[in-house]
């Protein structure tokens, strides 16, 4: 999937090159898409990358436990609700697939050692957006609000835990984000890279059944941190 998202990517590039150099970033543009902002509702998708992680803190000094990310996939939908000339509302709905690999010490059993977190997010941000003054055919902008996870892989309803080599989470999940990117304002459509970072509010670990479980005994608190790159089309 990543490998056909970069040739996809790559094309898109090539064939924009020209737009790119000549209507962008050019001394006396071409202004594209003049009264694009003005319209009071909008509408688009995104596709990109993330990096999930995870904040652990502990109840006793000790060895931590090691979280290993990969690169996730993210799809989803823009609303986005003009309120005021520099500052928007957005939805953005989406789903976001992610594993991350958590390396447990003091054992001897490589299967009791490792946990693989395989999490699909359906991801719900409502998010304000202020953008900067638009020059020519490039506008920065910055990005926040809070968001609601529902975590598609959780395992929060299994009786069984780590014993039987099931990590347990709960469902859901509540987040701030904050970001930055800049919209380009194409001959057709508005395209817009960005880069936010999402930190998890809540305690997401369901302990296990025994209290002084050696996976999660010692853990005060799990919460989920990212980092999202997004290519929005509008």
């Amino acid at each position: 999937m990543k490998k056909i998202f970069a040739i996809l990517l790559l094309a898109f590039s090539l064939n924009s090159q020209a737009q790119f150099g000549t209507n962008l970033f050019s001394k006396d543009p071409i202004i594209n898409l003049e009264n694009w902002d003005k319209q009071r509702v909008h509408w688009g998708y995104f596709l990109g990358f993330n990096a999930y992680d995870f904040k652990l803190d502990y109840k006793q000094p000790g060895k931590d436990i090691q979280v290993k990310g990969t690169t996730g996939f993210n799809v989803g939908l823009i609303g986005n609700l003009r309120l005021y000339e520099y500052i928007d509302l957005r939805f953005e709905p989406g789903l976001y697939y992610t594993q991350r690999d958590l390396q447990f010490t003091g054992f001897e059993d490589q299967s009791d050692a490792l946990r693989q977190v395989k999490s699909t997010y359906i991801h719900f941000p409502l998010l304000l957006k202020f953008s900067s003054l638009r020059t020519g055919n490039v506008r920065p902008f910055l990005v926040g609000g809070l968001s609601t996870s529902l975590n598609l892989g959780s395992n929060s309803k299994s009786k069984e835990d780590n014993v039987n080599n099931r990590f347990r989470m709960k469902q859901w999940t509540n987040n701030y984000e904050l970001g930055f990117g800049v919209d380009l304002y194409l001959e057709y459509f508005k395209f817009s890279p960005s880069i936010r970072g999402v930190f998890g509010l809540d305690d997401e670990l369901i302990r296990d059944n025994d209290p002084n479980s050696p996976w999660t005994g010692n853990v005060s608190s799990m919460k989920t941190r990212g980092v999202f790159i997004n290519f929005t089309f509008q």
